[in-house]
């Protein structure tokens, strides 16, 4: 995805919710992530969340990079890129400077992309090609 590192058989660091489990909480993951079963709450800080065809997370998700091929019932801030494979079900906003969307998913939401400065500029109704200018008559 998006020139990473290939995925083969390196999984060290990866913590697995499998398809048999649920987890009910908040989980503040320091590596990757990769659920199976369904995990109901929020996950933050992970390196890496995986949702497979059979997982369903019903919670918001942080990481930096955010891959599903199963269902996300929520919000998902991904700080590199966002992935949603064929097979994903995505009900939530998202925000990621990258998005892949593959033929076949579907995202119900609200997508933002780009850092939060250029939320910022838009917001404020500047562009960086559009200088800050005072009208005549205004002190500035």
């Amino acid at each position: 995805m998006f020139g990473s590192k290939p995925r083969g058989d390196s999984r060290e660091g990866m913590t697995l919710i499998g398809e048999e489990a649920f987890f009910h909480g908040t989980l503040s993951v320091k590596g990757s992530l990769r659920v199976e079963g369904t995990f109901e709450g929020d996950i933050s800080d992970a390196v890496e969340v995986e949702v497979g065809v059979k997982g369903r997370i019903l919670g918001n998700v942080a990481a930096e990079t955010v891959v599903v091929a199963g269902e996300v019932m929520g919000n998902v801030v991904a700080a590199h890129a966002l992935e949603l494979l064929s097979t994903a079900k995505l009900v939530g906003d998202i925000r990621a400077p990258k998005i892949k969307v593959d033929e076949g998913a579907t995202f119900d939401g609200v997508c933002a992309m780009g850092s939060g400065e250029e939320k910022a500029r838009r917001r404020r109704g500047k562009t960086e090609a559009e200088p800050e200018h005072s009208l005549p008559g205004t002190i500035s």
